[in-house]
């Protein structure tokens, strides 16, 4: 063990620490060609003997607190106490595998990785919590960020369909947590099981979606220190804003004359100066974005009109009684569409207080047809009393 330990790089000092040694006698076991040899000492049998293998067990399946492994095996009959646990666990701690993690730099155009991050700020003169959506290009670290009142499906396709539109082009891959807009479940075999919505969104910008190994949510660091640099800077300059769209306003000009401008140490280069190389080797954008407005199906009333969100809105008459399909913008647009994917209606969405959203045009042949109606004398029902 002390030689493992010398050749990992330890220092002699921190070698007689952990195996609980002076510094002498490790320097002399290390000038020794093999392990001294010698008559053996007779060892004592010990309480924790027929328990050692559980814990090895317990070792190799990363459960390292003393103190739990003490609590199992007392469980299935040790009586010992947890010193003789802790003293048996404690040289076996330099097997331990390491949270250190080398840094994966990519190429050029390979990778984006995406993640959100929230804080609370004040938004329309109201005190709440903001999501905002980062997503960053591996290469030249530079990254678009995008807020929005919620993290949903919707949201975190049109934080991509944004990004992808500032960058001017797509990555070959996406990196995404183990979020549900994105991910399902991994499998026993460790196969990832995408959202089909996500899904339509790589094959729609031609990228190949990837997801972080579950409880290793650095494998997308470069993002996520973003998310941080977001809120350390970005909301600390600015601490209240007159609605989501003065927010996203504020930060597209911050991010193009701070974040883009700040300097990479490791490089000695700006994000900027560094996307020149990255922006060559991105794929080209398709002809439409991706519609990442809600879908939803609806019946239109005998009246003429449809619920949506607790207020209602009209629909031409002639689609009386018909199934209808509706779309709702992440800003309150609403369009309706017949069964064949027609636009037949735009509404502005309301308040249900605003009272109901009504186009004229829609109803003008019901109300031809309630001028059509006979007109009769009521002095006819008087005779008839």
């Amino acid at each position: 063990m002390i030689k493992q330990l010398h050749q990992r790089g330890a220092h002699l000092v921190d070698i007689a620490h952990q195996i609980g040694c002076c510094e002498r006698t490790v320097r002399r076991h290390l000038i020794r060609e093999s392990a001294p040899t010698g008559r053996p000492a007779m060892r004592r049998a010990s309480k924790l003997d027929a328990y050692k293998p559980i814990i090895d067990q317990l070792l190799a399946d990363n459960v390292w607190n003393a103190e739990v492994i003490f609590q199992l095996i007392r469980e299935q009959g040790y009586t010992g106490g947890s010193t003789m646990v802790r003293t048996y666990i404690q040289p076996k701690r330099a097997l331990r595998p390491s949270k250190q993690t080398v840094r994966f730099e990519t190429q050029p155009g390979f990778q984006l990785q995406h993640d959100w991050g929230e804080i609370e700020t004040v938004v329309a003169g109201q005190c709440g919590k903001v999501n905002f959506a980062v997503n960053t290009l591996g290469y030249s670290r530079r990254f678009h960020a995008w807020a929005a009142f919620s993290q949903d499906a919707e949201h975190t396709y049109e934080s991509l369909v944004q990004a992808f539109r500032h960058f001017g082009g797509v990555p070959r891959t996406v990196l995404v947590d183990n979020q549900k807009a994105a991910v399902i479940k991994h499998d026993r075999d460790r196969r990832v099981v995408f959202n089909a919505g996500f899904l339509q969104l790589a094959n729609h910008y031609g990228f190949t979606p990837k997801a972080c190994r579950p409880q290793r949510p650095r494998t997308k660091g470069k993002t996520e220190r973003m998310v941080g640099y977001v809120k350390q800077h970005f909301f600390q300059r600015y601490r209240q804003f007159e609605s989501y769209a003065h927010l996203n306003q504020l930060l597209l000009l911050w991010l193009e004359r701070v974040a883009d401008q700040r300097l990479l140490r490791q490089f000695r280069q700006t994000p900027a100066e560094r996307y020149i190389a990255e922006a060559e080797a991105l794929l080209p954008l398709p002809g439409t974005d991706f519609d990442t407005r809600y879908h939803d199906l609806r019946q239109v009333g005998w009246d003429g009109y449809i619920e949506v969100r607790g207020n209602r809105y009209s629909v031409p008459d002639g689609y009386c009684g018909q199934a209808v399909v509706i779309r709702l913008s992440l800003d309150d647009e609403l369009t309706v569409y017949t069964a064949a994917g027609d636009a037949i209606a735009y509404h502005r969405l309301q308040a249900p207080q605003a009272g109901w959203n009504t186009v004229p045009e829609h109803h003008a042949a019901l109300w031809q047809q309630t001028l059509a109606v006979q007109q009769r004398d009521l002095s006819a029902y008087e005779e008839v009393l």
